[in-house]
């Protein structure tokens, strides 16, 4: 059987990693299919995670840009994965919405930030955490609850360094990848990994979804946070973890894939 996971945990005061202390015990069962802001998701049929909404939002479509899919060059005094961190992590924000807390990515140079719909659970604000520890305000431009994804956006985002965007059905199983994001409230906090299986069936939000399943260590709080491959390009959005008895992170998560997640923020910002 499948269990619950645990409330999310407040975002953590700034300044100060969270206290590390035990867990709840899970109740029994072979495993469990977390979403990794403590809400739940399942495997294959399993029982269903966050409750279903509508996108919100029903103005009339304007044009809106395609997200960017160009790489910028790499630091030249760094190489291979360090590359990649440092290419990426400018552009990951740690999202607080009231008493849930996340991770989150900019995806473009208007200030528009791509995170879960499960770690802004229905707010209408939020606060982001820039790399550099500035505090910006930020507006829930809406959201899809099926699929587990919002927008978000800050009102300058001057200063913002937009992601960039791969393709996601360009991957591989063995593919290198690193999970970048807020873990616990650690914020800053990459972990490597290569990809495990592609189309892994997933129940997310309110319908069941394919994703990329991954070793790279994803914990709650890394919800939103991008999935990157060796070049530093987004190639899907972390968003649950399965979990054995004991709790915590065993080496399986998932994100949805970009292909399918940068549409479905477009259409979000359209409207």
């Amino acid at each position: 059987m499948l269990g619950p996971q645990p409330p999310a945990q407040p975002p953590p005061a700034q300044g100060r990693p969270p206290a590390l202390g035990p867990r709840p015990a899970p109740a029994a069962g072979k495993g469990r299919l977390l979403v990794v802001a403590a809400l739940v998701a399942a495997v294959a049929g399993g029982a269903a995670g966050v409750a279903g909404g509508r996108l919100s939002g029903v103005s009339e479509p304007a044009p809106v840009a395609a997200l960017p899919r160009v790489a910028p060059a790499p630091s030249s005094s760094l190489t291979g994965l360090s590359a990649t961190a440092a290419r990426v992590l400018p552009s990951v924000v740690s999202v607080e919405a009231g008493s849930r807390g996340g991770s989150g990515f900019v995806v473009d140079g208007r200030g528009h930030i791509l995170t879960n719909a499960h770690v802004v659970g229905g707010s209408t604000l939020a606060t982001v955490v820039l790399s550099d520890g500035r505090r910006l305000s930020a507006r829930v431009v809406g959201a899809d609850d099926d699929e587990d994804l919002a927008v978000l956006a800050v009102d300058s985002p001057g200063d913002l360094t937009p992601a960039t965007l791969g393709r996601s059905s360009g991957l591989s199983v063995g593919d290198q990848v690193l999970a970048i994001g807020s873990p616990l409230g650690l914020s800053g906090t990459v972990t490597a990994g290569i990809v495990s299986a592609l189309d892994r069936e997933v129940r997310l939000g309110g319908a069941r979804r394919t994703a990329v399943q991954t070793d790279a260590s994803i914990n709650p709080g890394n919800s939103g946070g991008p999935l990157v491959n060796d070049r530093g390009e987004v190639v899907g959005v972390n968003t649950a973890i399965a979990a054995g008895r004991g709790g915590g992170n065993i080496g399986i998560g998932f994100a949805i894939p970009i292909d399918r997640a940068a549409p479905i923020a477009e259409r979000i910002m359209r409207n």
